[in-house]
């Protein structure tokens, strides 16, 4: 396929500044031009008019055509005659007058010079209709030279600006694409491995210094991106390690001492590893899909009523008391099921640390619900409570990690279920405890 503009896109930009210039300033040149030559036509025309109302008034005045040249002060450049554009070019004159009249009869004069290519005429008849008088005005000289002096300087000129324009575009998008290909070489030398390099940014503040800004950024999301599914995969294979080993350990125990081991126990053992891994691998794979924004199916769900009939269908946690204060009737957009697992994982979260009780309370406010789960446990220190919500952070690293108490998937899992809905999960403030708070836009 043949291309008709050239790659490059300075040379196109300076093509298309040229091109426009040269569009823009044509057509000014030649509303100049006829600006010009209109006002020159204005004049002669405007002469003329006076002319042929001077000849009018001496032929009403009964002055004979004959005599009028010899009356009219405005010397030559007029016709009479009898009829209409009748110019009298038949026959000789009969009687020459003083300057440049020349008689073709009684009725059909002509004064010098008339009938000129640069003149502009003016017709009239006479009230009495029985001669009709036209007069005829050159245009000015110095003005027609103007004319021409202006054609022949914008012929030349025109053109001339437009190379001119186009040129100094062609420099300027020049000079701008050279921060452009700096951003350019240093993003293509970017790789995995080697995403904390940043491209340099011009101090122009123009849209190429946003450009270069919004590529550092982007190059700081991905370096976090990546470093974060680094981390993620290393927890999730040292998470998935443990009960495997585990597994692992049982079987070669009770392949080498089947007659040692008790393999009721042993299965008991092995069923609550395999366990564990699934709800590792069901949590890994709920936030694929909360990560990849996989839609899910959104209806009006009531809040209150799901927090009773998850309270009501609760195991009760040993020495634990939960208690419930529906405030609000708050129904909200979202998935049910979704929304069910972040109350079960708050409240999972908040058995584990309380000393007694867990509070769950429902209100509204400001066009939102706001969902509280609280407990009287230690609490999360202040500068923990971002911490918390990244993926296997458990704050008690002090316990063994193949305990019950969790892969630390709990509160990333409702914090991004709570983004997906357009909603907020964060530690806010307690005098006691822990206190968490999700806030979803009500419906």
């Amino acid at each position: 396929m043949v291309r008709l503009l050239p790659r490059s896109t300075r040379w196109r930009v300076a093509l298309f500044a040229a091109l426009a210039s040269a569009f823009v300033l044509g057509l000014g040149s030649y509303w100049f031009v006829n600006s010009l030559m209109a006002g020159l036509q204005d004049s002669a025309r405007a002469l003329a008019d006076d002319k042929v109302e001077a000849v009018t008034a001496l032929l009403n005045s009964g002055v004979t055509p004959a005599d009028v040249a010899k009356r009219l002060e405005k010397g030559g450049g007029y016709m009479i005659s009898t009829e209409r554009m009748n110019r009298c070019s038949t026959g000789r004159p009969d009687v020459p007058f003083e300057g440049r009249a020349q008689v073709y009869g009684p009725d059909c004069v002509i004064a010098m010079p008339y009938g000129l290519p640069d003149q502009e005429f003016r017709g009239l008849t006479t009230p009495d209709g029985h001669y009709f008088v036209d007069a005829a005005q050159s245009l000015d000289p110095v003005g027609l030279e103007t004319v021409a002096t202006a054609q022949r300087i914008l012929w030349g000129g025109v053109p001339a600006a437009a190379l001119v324009i186009g040129g100094v575009a062609w420099f300027a998008v020049r000079r701008s694409l050279r921060a452009v290909g700096g951003i350019r070489a240093e993003v293509d030398g970017v790789r995995a491995g080697d995403l904390g390099r940043r491209v340099p940014v011009p101090d122009s503040g123009d849209e190429i210094t946003e450009l270069a800004v919004t590529m550092n950024e982007m190059l700081a999301r991905l370096d976090r991106s990546v470093r974060q599914q680094s981390r993620f995969t290393a927890d999730a294979s040292h998470e998935l390690r443990t009960p495997l080993a585990s597994l692992r350990t049982q079987l070669e125990v009770q392949l080498a001492h089947p007659d040692r081991l008790d393999w009721r126990r042993s299965c008991e053992n092995a069923v609550l590893d395999v366990t564990r891994m699934e709800v590792l691998a069901a949590d890994l794979l709920l936030l694929s899909k909360l990560d990849a924004d996989q839609p899910a199916g959104t209806e009006p769900v009531a809040l209150a009523d799901l927090v009773a009939a998850h309270v009501a269908a609760r195991l009760p946690h040993a020495g634990v008391e939960v208690g419930v204060d529906l405030e609000a009737v708050a129904v909200v957009r979202g998935h049910a099921g979704r929304l069910e697992r972040v109350l079960r994982n708050l409240v999972d979260n908040a058995e584990r640390h309380a000393k007694s009780r867990v509070t769950i309370t429902l209100t509204a406010s400001g066009g939102q619900s706001v969902l509280t789960v609280e407990d009287d446990g230690p609490g999360i220190p202040a500068g923990q409570r971002e911490r918390v919500f990244d993926r296997f952070v458990r704050l008690d690293e002090d316990r063994a990690r193949e305990d019950d108490g969790g892969s630390g998937l709990g509160l990333a899992i409702a914090a991004e279920i709570a983004r997906t809905h357009g909603g907020t999960l964060r530690v806010a403030g307690s005098t006691s405890g822990a206190r968490l708070e999700l806030r979803l836009p009500l419906a």
